[in-house]
């Protein structure tokens, strides 16, 4: 379906969330493979409360890596969570830059002030 969008005239793409780059690394390369070739933004959500580890798997069928739901489990506070959720969106977002993405795209969800620490780090 992406190649078609990008056929009908798509600039540019924005992946789901995700919280592993190697998902975003695979999913790049297949599209380049299948002849997709604008550019492919990745979309990144940092974690904010501990709820996020059943409800973003299940809404949005995407995967947690093991290591990241082992941090905020450790959590006792929301705030801790949150924490925890904006150092692994630094560290994503830098390992993504330099990779040379295109840009970033931040799925806020309302939590302006978590993205606005993420940017201020990475950039």
């Amino acid at each position: 379906h992406l190649k078609s969008k990008q056929e009908a005239g798509a600039a540019y793409v924005v992946t789901q969330m995700f919280f592993d780059n190697s998902s975003y690394f695979n999913f790049v390369e297949k599209c380049r493979q299948s002849g997709i070739h604008i550019p492919i933004i990745p979309g990144l959500k940092p974690i904010s409360v501990k709820n996020h580890l059943s409800l973003i798997p299940h809404r949005f069928h995407v995967d947690l890596p093991s290591e990241l739901v082992q941090e905020v489990e450790k959590c006792s506070s929301n705030q801790q969570v949150q924490e925890v959720g904006i150092e692994w969106c630094i560290q994503q977002s830098r390992e993504l830059v330099a990779a040379g993405v295109p840009v970033l795209h931040y799925y806020s969800m309302g939590k302006s002030e978590n993205i606005r620490r993420i940017a201020s780090e990475v950039f």
